[in-house]
């Protein structure tokens, strides 16, 4: 089983029980935007969420690359790491690396590479460099099924620092220049073909994530009351 697929399945888990709790509401079930967590499902990391309506000024390159380190940091990554690290020596994923104690170091480390990596590329140094916006725009209005394609689409579709509407290069390129720079530390893929397959798992990983980031106020609300974060 190649590196790749624990991320894959991860993140068709999350799309999976989005549409069994029910998500697809009415933009009238919820009409008023409410404080922003900074984290969905206790794990995941929601630093950079912000409403679609909201009138904001732009990001400072200072400030998109404090998004990314903030989002490279946080103890999820490292907690999510931990866990895909372990499939990962289960699985033997990378061959090269061994077993015991220093395999699982070693997947440790470049696990935690990819997650750091493709944060850093995606939301601060291209961000930076062509003026984009790495934050995500959360739409609240619509049919559930609108709001899925929305939240898919923003993987292609982003805005500049003046608010105009651009395609996400930020997003795909960054994501791209991660994949290039794990062949230096991937012995065991580094063929074409493996790198296209990481760049797809990548992309659906980030395609889950917008998804959790737009139905997060939806989903919360359907939990019990004495279980929902605050």
């Amino acid at each position: 089983m190649s590196r790749v697929q624990p991320i894959s399945l991860s993140s068709f888990s999350v799309l999976a029980f989005l549409i069994s709790a029910g998500f697809p509401l009415s933009a009238q079930e919820n009409p008023q935007p409410q404080t922003e967590d900074k984290r969905i499902l206790w794990i995941f990391t929601n630093h950079r969420t912000t409403d679609d309506a909201a009138e904001l000024p732009p990001l400072t390159a200072r400030s998109k690359m404090g998004i990314a380190w903030s989002d490279a940091t946080d103890r999820a990554i490292f907690a999510q790491t931990t866990f895909i690290s372990g499939l990962g020596r289960l699985n033997n994923s990378n061959p090269s690396f061994g077993q015991g104690l220093q395999g699982y170091a070693k997947r440790f480390g470049t696990t935690y590479g990819d997650f750091a990596i493709e944060n850093m590329t995606t939301e601060g140094i291209f961000p930076s460099l062509l003026h984009q916006d790495p934050r995500y725009f959360r739409r609240r209005e619509g049919s559930g099924r609108s709001r899925l394609v929305y939240a898919v689409s923003r993987l292609f579709i982003t805005r500049s620092d003046s608010g105009k509407r651009q395609f996400n290069f930020s997003e795909v390129g960054g994501a791209a220049a991660s994949i290039a720079i794990s062949n230096a530390y991937y012995p065991d893929s580094r063929a074409v073909g493996d790198n296209v397959s990481r760049f797809a798992v990548q992309l659906g990983w980030d395609a889950a994530s917008n998804v959790l980031k737009e139905f997060w106020p939806d989903l919360k609300r359907k939990l019990p009351r004495r279980i929902v974060p605050h």
